[in-house]
C-alpha cells in the first residue's frame, strides 16, 4: 500500500475544542485497510491536535481554562514581553499553545479500525478567539 490522503477543512467559531473522531474513522473505513498507521497533521501555527477524553464536556472546558491560564492573551500584563502581535492580542499567544501542544498524531488501525480507548477522541484545539477554517491532513499507510 502506497498510502492514501485526503485533506479536512473544520470551520471554527473560535478558541476551544472541535472533535473529529467520526471524519477520521470514516476515512479510514473508506480506505478498505485492515492494519496501517493514521497521521493526522495541522497545517497552522495557532492551533494543534490532541487525542482526549470525549465522554464528559468538563474535561474540555478545564483544557480551555487550563491553558488560559498558562497562557494568557498578549493584553494581561504577565505577557507584556511579547513583540508579535500583528494579528491581535491572541495571536502570540496561539503560538505558544501551538508549540506546547502537537500538530501531528499517530493513531494505529487494526481490523480497519482506529485503535482508539473508549473514550478518546481525536480533536482540533483552536487556540484563536475568532472564527478560522483549518485543513487537517489525512495520511494512512
Amino acid at each position: 500500500m502506497a498510502g492514501r490522503q485526503t485533506v479536512l477543512t473544520l470551520a471554527t467559531r473560535g478558541a476551544g475544542l472541535y472533535e473529529f473522531t467520526e471524519q477520521a474513522a470514516a476515512f479510514v473505513r473508506q480506505s478498505g485497510e485492515e492494519t496501517g498507521l493514521l497521521t493526522v497533521f495541522v497545517r497552522h501555527t495557532s492551533c494543534s491536535l490532541l487525542i482526549q477524553e470525549n465522554a464528559d464536556p468538563d474535561v474540555r472546558r478545564d483544557l480551555d481554562a487550563f491553558f488560559a491560564r498558562l497562557v494568557p492573551s498578549a493584553d494581561d500584563p504577565s505577557m507584556d514581553y511579547l513583540v508579535h502581535r500583528d494579528e491581535g492580542p491572541d495571536d502570540m499567544p496561539a503560538h505558544i499553545k501551538a508549540a506546547l501542544t502537537a500538530v501531528s498524531i499517530s493513531i494505529p488501525v487494526m481490523a480497519g479500525r482506529l485503535t482508539l480507548g473508549t473514550w478518546q477522541g481525536i480533536y482540533l484545539f483552536e487556540h484563536r478567539e475568532r472564527p478560522h477554517r483549518r485543513e487537517i491532513v489525512l495520511h494512512l499507510s
